[in-house]
């Protein structure tokens, strides 16, 4: 996947050398990038460690019903993703003179937008986890870099061939990165972009719930809440 990504990074900054405030660019792409990353993960290990401690079905012989402990990880992943993104934004002020805050609000509308796509991703791999055990655990490290060369977090779409901008327009990621470049190279708020994440993460989250829910009933049913686990 890095070599993907960095082609097509080679072949965008080949086609246009003189892009303006290109430091700028980059670091703020790999920083909100970052926020899609870390809620991913933050929101999966807090499940995999209930997982490595034989503690689910502890947790579901309380009246703990699934919902219930999605919002619990939803609520770990923020703080933890916040822990980890906010002390990166203000160093990237002092060593690269690069601030994402000067985006403002439209700064927390991407941000909230990854978010909403990382917990997508979770809830598709924790579905897949509490059916499968343990052995589908390396799908916590690899789905969000299968997304990341159509995420076009560092060249735009129409870099990509057309056959993959095609599959870049359903994925969230890419809309909200288009909208950050516009917004920091022409000063312009793409509303139509961020309503385009926004509805499809929308949709990805309520497939994310349904895939989860339809796995905990079949492992429930299945009695695989008590096998799970190293």
């Amino acid at each position: 996947m890095q070599l993907i990504i960095w082609g097509f990074i080679a072949t965008h900054f080949s086609r246009n050398p003189q892009e303006p405030d290109l430091t700028g660019l980059l670091i703020s792409a790999v920083l909100v990038w970052d926020s899609l990353f870390r809620s991913h993960v933050s929101y999966t290990l807090s499940f995999l460690e209930e997982m490595w401690s034989r503690n689910l079905g502890n947790l579901f012989v309380a009246p703990l019903r699934p919902w219930e402990l999605v919002v619990g990880l939803t609520s770990i992943s923020v703080l933890r993703t916040l822990i980890g993104i906010v002390p990166a934004a203000v160093l990237a002020i002092p060593f690269f003179d690069v601030s994402v805050f000067e985006m403002g609000l439209p700064l927390l509308a991407f941000f909230m937008s990854l978010v909403l796509t990382g917990w997508a991703i979770s809830l598709t791999v924790t579905g897949i986890l509490i059916r499968y055990g343990l052995g589908a655990e390396s799908l916590t490290w690899v789905l969000p870099f299968l997304i990341a060369p159509v995420s076009c977090i560092y060249y735009p779409v129409s870099t990509l061939p057309e056959w993959l901008q095609a599959i870049a327009a359903y994925v969230s990621a890419s809309h909200i990165f288009e909208g950050m470049r516009a917004l920091l190279l022409e000063g312009e708020l793409r509303m139509d972009l961020m309503a385009n994440a926004y509805l499809l993460n929308l949709l990805y989250l309520c497939i994310g719930f349904t895939s989860f829910m339809a796995a905990f009933r079949s492992a429930r049913k299945h009695g695989l809440l008590l096998q799970v686990g190293e």
